[in-house]
């Protein structure tokens, strides 16, 4: 039975997102905040309607999972994790992907701007490579592809924070034949604009969470590659899929799509109207419909 109108559903989370932070400023949302040392002794826990999971699966978070109305998760890896660790029904547990939240303006358009900009040829395609930790997330791995391509008309661009870029420079000699394709870009501030502006966009990392950067890649229109490790596989193809971060047949994928206008450029189609059922507006209209039920 759905709640009361009149009342607020009551939220909490572990790990504030873009789609949370609009939740907030709805007059039907009441957050549940954190309890300090004095409010555990002192008052009763509210009981969330919906317990916005994300991170470990300790004791707390199995608490919030089992007296919540609702749980969301970003995966189906997590929910299969957690009906699996808490033996809750599938009907308490609801996976909505994160959100993608980029001005969208025509590709071409902003690449010729991206091109200028770079002092790169416009007729180069460019094969993109940024994450939070560019280290974990495959830059060396990344690098190991491009190098092994032998589609010659292409430029490598790689974004980070200052740090993360000046530790880079140290590896670059390790790559002779990416010299005069290669640019670092330290602490880039319009980097959804590098996306649009891209061409491929590679991730062979290491880490599990769900990237939301290959699904900002196929809004923007990219053809993408990531590790099947990644909780993103859940939403990209077999063609798309790493085996591993040093996957030998990723190179030869991605020749073979340069060389083929036809099907490259129907796979950014493709990625786009994939992608395009995450964006925030979307998701935002996902989570109020379960609310509205709840």
């Amino acid at each position: 039975m759905a709640r009361n109108s009149r009342w607020p559903s009551r939220i909490f989370y572990k790990t504030k997102n873009i789609l949370i932070e609009k939740l907030e400023k709805q007059s039907n949302i009441e957050v549940l905040k954190e309890r300090n040392f004095f409010a555990k002794i002192f008052s009763a826990k509210k009981i969330p309607d919906i317990y916005f999971h994300s991170g470990s699966l300790d004791d707390d978070s199995k608490e919030n999972i089992l007296n919540s109305k609702i749980t969301i998760v970003n995966s189906f890896a997590a929910m299969n994790e957690i009906i699996a660790r808490t033996k809750i029904s599938h009907e308490k547990i609801k996976v909505i992907y994160p959100s993608i939240e980029v001005e969208y303006k025509d590709p071409k358009e902003i690449k010729v701007k991206i091109c200028e900009e770079l002092q790169i040829d416009n007729e180069s395609k460019i094969i993109f490579f940024t994450a939070k930790n560019i280290k974990s997330s495959g830059v060396k791995e990344f690098l190991d592809i491009c190098s092994s391509l032998n589609y010659q008309n292409f430029k490598v661009i790689i974004a980070g924070n200052n740090k993360q870029i000046y530790n880079l420079r140290f590896q670059i000699p390790k790559y002779p034949n990416l010299e005069n394709r290669l640019i670092l870009l330290e602490d880039y501030k319009n980097i959804d604009e590098l996306f649009l502006a891209a061409d491929i966009f590679i991730l062979p990392t290491y880490n599990k969470s769900f990237s939301s950067n290959i699904l900002k890649a196929m809004f923007c229109e990219c053809v993408v590659f990531v590790t099947i490790e990644n909780d993103v596989r859940e939403v990209v193809d077999v063609f798309a899929s790493m085996d591993s971060s040093t996957d030998p047949s990723i190179a030869f994928k991605i020749d073979a799509i340069l060389l083929s206008e036809q099907d490259f450029n129907q796979i950014k189609k493709q990625n786009r109207e994939l992608a395009f059922e995450f964006t925030l507006e979307n998701n935002l209209a996902k989570i109020n419909h379960i609310i509205e039920n709840v």
